[in-house]
């Protein structure tokens, strides 16, 4: 069963790095849905075998939060625009549409797949961290 609580943590993690990756360092953006899917199935109390789903969710809905921000921003910019010089702002919002769509199923993507990895990897170190504790 999933941990919605711990996806919902996952994504937030995973949009917030994302963004801040993305604007600072841009080639390691995409370590934001790795963390967010590890930190998600680590502090998650679900099974081994929902740890993908739960990596996965944390990436779509973190490209989802990340795609709303996107078209809010560039919304807003089209509008200035659009104040400014009126023929323009038409095309300017056509093509805010456009690219926010576009942006937005790509972040999807991008995030639920490397979600799916980080969820992976949060799960075998919650498993081997057991392991080492029960051991000891």
């Amino acid at each position: 069963m999933v941990d919605w609580k711990a996806v919902g943590v996952g994504s937030i993690i995973n949009a917030v790095l994302t963004l801040v990756l993305l604007i600072s360092v841009f080639p390691l953006f995409f370590v934001g849905p790795l963390v967010g899917g590890m930190v998600a199935t680590y502090i998650g109390r679900g099974e081994k075998e929902d740890a993908p789903v739960e990596g996965a969710l944390t990436g779509i809905i973190g490209g989802i939060i990340i795609g709303i921000l996107f078209i809010a921003g560039f919304g807003a910019l089209s509008a200035i625009i659009g104040l400014v010089f009126a023929k323009v702002g038409v095309v300017a919002g056509a093509i805010t549409v456009i690219a926010g769509v576009f942006f937005t199923v790509l972040a999807i993507f991008i995030g639920g797949v490397l979600g799916l990895v980080g969820g992976f990897v949060g799960a075998e170190i919650r498993e081997n961290g057991r392991k080492e504790v029960i051991e000891n």
